[in-house]
């Protein structure tokens, strides 16, 4: 996960509000095993995760623009 959220936030760290920093804080809680199965779909991300700023890491580790 250090890869995953590591990339996201060299990209992307300095364009983030302040909400979208909690949200981002929020999720690098989570359990590694966890967070590494909702980015990559192999489990459902719960409703209270699926957040514009999780999607918005999905998004960006599965290469969408």
């Amino acid at each position: 996960m250090d890869l995953i959220l590591g990339r996201f936030a060299d990209a992307h760290i300095g364009e983030l509000s302040d909400a979208e920093l909690d949200d981002y804080e929020r999720l690098i809680e989570e359990p590694d095993p966890d967070l590494l199965n909702w980015v990559t779909g192999a489990s459902v991300t719960p409703a209270t995760y699926d957040t514009a700023m999780f999607r918005r890491l999905r998004d960006f580790h599965l290469g969408a623009k």
